[in-house]
């Protein structure tokens, strides 16, 4: 078994939902993991007779419209779905739902996630760190509990298995995760099929985007930090908008020298949307977010700030610079 007590935790939880109605609720600028575990675990609810549906408050991105299929989802009129039964996936704690959904459910009953950073926030919490994506949690629970997974099912969970193994590429890869995909495979997930949507079906937009966002970038800290900035004049001109940065932080993150990667995105009303990205979790880029109220993995993290970005710049730089001389990486 993959998970035996967490999949002894989830059956147990199951005999609570029977005959009731389940909100599967993901977090802001969802990315593929969300996505493919929202997608999975509402279509394994409702094949099980029980009424289950995706709450988000940011709409699905274009990139992943295609493995949502018949799979309910709803962006708005949330209150219509405020006697459900509140599940959060992928999410560190509530704040990282919005605002909106966060009020309408102010006590999530079942949190299922794999951040370092999470919080513990529900009344009952399925969260293992040592995880390389909730999906892969989730796959491995209802493998372990001989649920039947459909092939929409299992391409959705190998969606969130690769996408936030940066390809297999990242430290939480290991034979685990190769044994759950080869399962996925087996049950109907197509690494081809799902490589192309993710990664073979840009538009022209976003490549302008990128030449954009390439010509900002800056090493600092003798190349050890790289950062890159985005704007809504940006967006504007290449007729883009704040779902097309997805993936951006990893082209400065593959650069030789540099031990931490970032993108600085200026929101309205002077918010700093940032994106951080290690090669290794040593670098514990969760702690370096939290300076600005944010959080994540040990290797990826985010947070938004108030702050214009001429005076945050010197800021962010000075932080980094402490974090890595504490960690002996300067």
């Amino acid at each position: 078994m993959y998970y035996q007590k967490y999949a002894q935790q989830f059956s147990n939880y199951l005999t609570q939902l029977v005959g009731k109605k389940v909100a599967v609720i993901g977090h802001l600028r969802p990315d593929g993991d969300c996505i493919g575990s929202q997608i999975a675990l509402v279509r394994i609810l409702n094949s099980l007779g029980i009424n289950a549906i995706a709450l988000n408050k940011d709409k699905v991105p274009e990139s992943l419209q295609f493995f949502v299929k018949d799979t309910p989802f709803a962006h708005a009129n949330f209150i219509d779905y405020k006697d459900y039964i509140p599940i959060t996936v992928d999410a560190s704690d509530t704040t990282r739902i919005g605002d909106e959904l966060k009020n309408l459910f102010p006590n999530i009953k079942l949190n299922i996630d794999h951040h370092l950073s999470n919080i513990n926030f529900a009344e009952t919490n399925i969260v293992d760190s040592h995880v390389a994506a909730t999906s892969e949690l989730l796959a491995g629970i209802f493998l372990d509990l001989n649920i039947k997974i459909d092939p929409i099912t299992a391409e959705a969970l190998y969606l969130g298995i690769a996408t936030d193994t940066g390809q297999f590429r990242y430290g939480m890869t290991n034979a685990q995760v190769f044994s759950i995909c080869t399962q996925l495979i087996n049950l109907g997930a197509s690494p081809p099929l799902t490589a192309h949507q993710l990664y073979e079906r840009e538009s022209f937009g976003r490549i302008l985007l990128l030449k954009e966002f390439l010509g900002t970038l800056k090493l600092e800290l003798g190349g050890k930090l790289c950062i890159g900035t985005i704007n809504e004049a940006m967006f504007k001109a290449t007729g883009t908008n704040k779902e097309h940065t997805e993936s951006l932080v990893d082209y400065p993150r593959s650069i030789d020298t540099v031990i931490v990667a970032a993108v600085l995105e200026e929101r309205p009303d002077n918010v700093i949307k940032g994106s951080l990205r290690a090669k290794n979790d040593a670098v514990r880029v969760d702690l370096l977010a939290q300076h600005f109220s944010g959080g994540g993995h040990a290797s990826a993290a985010g947070f938004s700030f108030q702050m214009n970005l001429q005076e945050f710049y010197p800021l962010f730089i000075q932080t980094v610079k402490s974090h890595l001389s504490n960690l002996n990486l300067l």
